[in-house]
């Protein structure tokens, strides 16, 4: 799907107008003792999840951040850490904003992920204007970046490593996980690529879409972005009822709960959290909801 001159004009002014409205959220200490981690599986961190401990504004764990400064392969940002040095190293994930879209549209994730166990950068782009391609090289950029070099180095684990982004962000995390397969998870949020063919995947990927996205609409690149990925790869869709493109760039419960379970199955192989994913929820703010049961 090529997009039309009209439609990229309306993103923009779409999204500067969102850019005036929408406040950042900075990072802040969540509440509970998180337990150490299982002896079955060394990668569990936190307590026994909850539906309420996912859907909070902040999970158990207390969250430092710093500034990162641009130069390392795309745009700088912010990471978000857990304060916690007695579980051992964390996975991390990095973030990527959409079309013209700074870095404040998706700094929510880094708190809300960081104060569930995680690692989070949320990232800006190089330029707004960065094609998804571009944004898949630079989330490994910041990857590697916090993987390397971040102030939070020393409590990440460099194999357990995700992708998100929204927009051309979303295309470019599914890119992402295409030219590295080792990342252990990808969520494009409401995905935007001229290509829809995402056969060469192999990373677990959890696809979420607007039901009316008239930028990215979903029946256009979300689903068949998911339905491109091979079957024998543990995946899943997530149609927004009701949802415009913006959706991904404030606080959104649906999208979280998720988007923490979906990271914590993956990224950590904490079975603790499938019970969010299967069986398939009949949840009322998804119009759509498919994941490829059992996850194991």
């Amino acid at each position: 799907m090529k997009p039309t001159r009209s439609l990229v004009a309306a993103f923009a002014a779409t999204a500067l107008l969102v850019t005036g409205t929408v406040a950042s959220h900075a990072a802040g200490a969540g509440a509970g003792t998180s337990t150490s981690a299982s002896a079955s599986n060394p990668f569990q961190r936190g307590p026994d999840p909850t539906p309420q401990s996912i859907d909070a504004e902040l999970g158990p764990f207390k969250v430092d951040k710093a500034a990162v400064p641009p130069g390392q392969g795309f745009g700088g940002g912010t990471v978000h850490f857990p304060t916690d040095t007695s579980q051992g190293t964390f996975g991390a994930v990095a973030v990527s904003p959409g079309f013209m879209s700074p870095e404040f549209m998706i700094s929510w994730y880094g708190p809300r992920l960081a104060s569930q166990g995680f690692v989070v950068l949320t990232m800006s782009t190089n330029t707004p204007a960065d094609t998804p391609s571009m944004r898949a090289d630079q989330l490994l950029a910041a990857l590697k970046y916090v993987v390397e070099q971040s102030p939070a180095k020393s409590r990440v684990d460099g194999s357990r490593l995700a992708v998100m982004g929204h927009s051309m962000g979303g295309g470019g995390s599914l890119e992402a996980a295409i030219k590295n397969p080792a990342l252990k998870a990808t969520i494009p949020l409401e995905p935007w690529h001229l290509f829809t063919d995402f056969t060469k995947v192999r990373t677990p990927s959890l696809v979420i879409g607007g039901q009316l996205d008239f930028i990215a609409p979903a029946g256009a690149m979300a689903k068949p972005f998911h339905d491109s990925i091979p079957a024998g790869v543990k995946k899943g869709y997530i149609e927004l009822a009701g949802a415009s493109h913006f959706e991904p760039i404030a606080p959104n419960v649906t999208i979280a709960r998720y988007s923490i379970s979906w990271l914590k199955r993956f990224v950590d192989n904490d079975t603790r959290f499938e019970q969010f994913l299967c069986p398939v929820p009949k949840d009322p703010k998804a119009s759509v909801f498919l994941v490829t049961c059992p996850l194991g």
